[in-house]
């Protein structure tokens, strides 16, 4: 079998288990979310922080409960790796620097997961375990919260209310993320992937000494990691380490976990607000850049030139053999358009054409499918740009979902989108305008401008996955990275919270019949071109700088 034919192959399995998932799960979270049933656990826990289910809360109270959750949860993971040397199961690992502890909390919390140390060689079985692995479910559940207090906006109408940060908070985790987590971590424990609390260990006899490694939690924290669309390995190899993604099955495996959820999300969608072909339009444009982006990464590290490639097959260099150019090209491509930071391969290695499909995978907002919730009210919000679009073109006011697109909406989302081309433009500039950030990376000319780019890339839209070519542990990059990911995260959840609210304050508009269908292929094909073009316009002079002058002159 060639590895083109298997590449297809694993595609095509990848898409018939999305499929078979998509209705079960799209409608279990609907249930979820509309539900006023409390588990007794559930119950316990609303005791113990001393929440009331049943308040429902307008924006300004479901954004300060977001807010102070995730200030507190940086604030607790900061301190815990401050901790770490005296703390017990720590593997003889000493306390973690102030800048690489705020750096480690800010990206956890913020579901970024970006590392800029190695794990085991750095974390003890307790701040894995008890800190990172703990983050990992609740700021995928902070994610599906605000998405589906966005929904709330479209399907309530004269009332602000959003619902109950907390209920939303404690349900995503306990009903979704944690059972699918559970059965995620047994299949990965089936593969091969390790899970125990071992200490470090040698392994083997090697010419000059021995080997050490050092075990741990590691299928568990795997399955939550891909789930929420995460990120942050228990090994600095990341899922390229046999630890954790031990096989091409195991592979394929954490590949369906990480677009699990976001695209269920969209019948979540349709079925909150009472169309489901409205989620189906917003499933249809997610697929289709999805898709497209899937087949150009494939075609690019397939495509043989030179003897090299020829021999290995195509670009096979910073790739395992194990998984080949397929399951690599696979796994970066869903990476990158979701907001999860596991990588099985080297970005830095990958074509420069190559190279630049996974930025411009994140530069699009990681909105196909995007990450755990992030994902979704990413894409309504293109949804609503391109509906003020439509509008601007045929003279008439845009409406979307029975409500109208004023000059509020459209400033409110036009704040969300603009934060991250900020951000990311803004910092790269500032470090690379400054002596001592240029000195961290490793190579010159484009493929050394990429390095940076794609640091603050992954950071300000909250991916975490690197060019693995920068070293970025240092305090200028700790810092900056840091901040571009707190900013990068709830700066356009205030914008996204103010524009849930003001929606669920009008009244419904009724159709007509001038009013534009959003449930047709033709819409699904304008928010495709709206996210292209408006991604094109903001960050080609800078891949023109990086990635393309790299593709173009190899």
């Amino acid at each position: 079998m060639s590895p083109q034919l298997a590449g297809v192959l694993q595609l095509t399995a990848l898409i018939a288990a999305l499929a078979l998932s998509y209705r079960p799960l799209g409608d279990h979270m609907a249930r979820v979310y509309s539900s006023d049933r409390n588990y007794r656990p559930e119950k316990w826990i609303y005791r113990v922080i001393g929440a009331d289910p049943a308040a429902e809360m307008h924006w300004p109270a479901y954004l300060r409960g977001v807010l102070a959750f995730s200030a507190v949860s940086v604030l607790l993971l900061y301190l815990m790796q401050r901790a770490q040397g005296s703390l017990p199961g720590s593997l003889g690992f000493s306390s973690i620097d102030p800048d690489q502890a705020f750096n480690t909390a800010a990206s956890f919390v913020a579901n970024t997961n970006w590392q800029s140390y190695s794990g085991e060689q750095a974390m003890g079985h307790v701040v894995q375990t008890g800190g990172l692995a703990v983050q990992n479910f609740l700021s995928a559940a902070v994610g599906m919260a605000v998405a589906v207090a966005l929904v709330r906006g479209f399907a309530r109408s004269r009332t602000g209310e959003l619902g109950n940060f907390w209920a939303d908070l404690v349900r995503g985790t306990v009903r979704v993320l944690l059972p699918i987590a559970f059965i995620g971590a047994i299949v990965l424990v089936a593969c091969g992937a390790i899970q125990n609390f071992s200490g470090i260990h040698s392994v083997g006899q090697f010419t000059g000494g021995t080997q050490e490694w050092n075990g741990g939690a590691v299928a568990s924290q795997e399955a939550i990691k891909e789930l929420g669309t995460n990120g942050g390995g228990y090994f600095n190899a990341n899922s390229a380490h046999p630890f954790e993604n031990p096989n091409p099955l195991s592979n394929l495996f954490e590949i369906f976990l990480i677009l699990l959820i976001p695209f269920a999300l969209t019948r979540t969608f349709g079925r909150m607000v009472g169309s489901l072909k409205q989620g189906y339009a917003i499933l249809g444009a997610m697929a289709v850049i999805w898709l497209a982006f899937t087949a150009l990464m494939m075609w690019t590290e397939f495509a043989h030139r030179g003897p090299a490639f020829e021999i290995a097959g195509g670009a096979m260099e910073g790739k395992e053999t194990r998984f080949g150019i397929a399951g690599s090209s696979l796994f970066a491509v869903a990476t990158t358009l979701t907001s999860t930071g596991a990588v099985n391969s080297f970005h830095s290695s990958y074509t420069g054409f190559g190279g630049g499909i996974t930025l411009l995978g994140m530069q699009l907002g990681e909105i196909a499918p995007g990450g755990v919730g992030s994902g979704l009210y990413g894409m309504l919000i293109m949804a609503v740009i391109a509906v003020f679009v439509a509008g601007l073109m045929v003279g008439r006011t845009p409406e979307y979902l029975g409500k109208k697109i004023g000059t509020r909406q459209i400033q409110l989302a036009a704040c969300s989108i603009l934060v991250t081309p900020a951000l990311v433009l803004g910092f790269t500039a500032v470090a690379l305008a400054l002596p001592t950030p240029a000195d961290s990376m490793t190579n010159s000319g484009a493929h050394g401008f990429s390095e940076i780019l794609y640091a603050y890339t992954s950071a300000a839209n909250n991916n975490g996955s690197a060019f693995a070519g920068l070293n970025a542990d240092t305090q200028w990059f700790n810092t900056t990275l840091g901040i571009a990911m707190l900013l990068g995260r709830f700066l356009p959840m205030v914008f996204v919270l103010a524009l849930a609210g003001s929606l669920a304050e009008q009244r419904p508009v009724p159709e007509t019949a001038g009013t534009l269908r959003t449930d047709k292929p033709l819409y699904a094909g304008l928010l495709v071109g709206t996210i292209l073009i408006l991604t094109g316009l903001t960050y080609f002079p800078a891949l023109a700088l990086g990635p393309l002058a790299e593709g173009l002159a190899s």
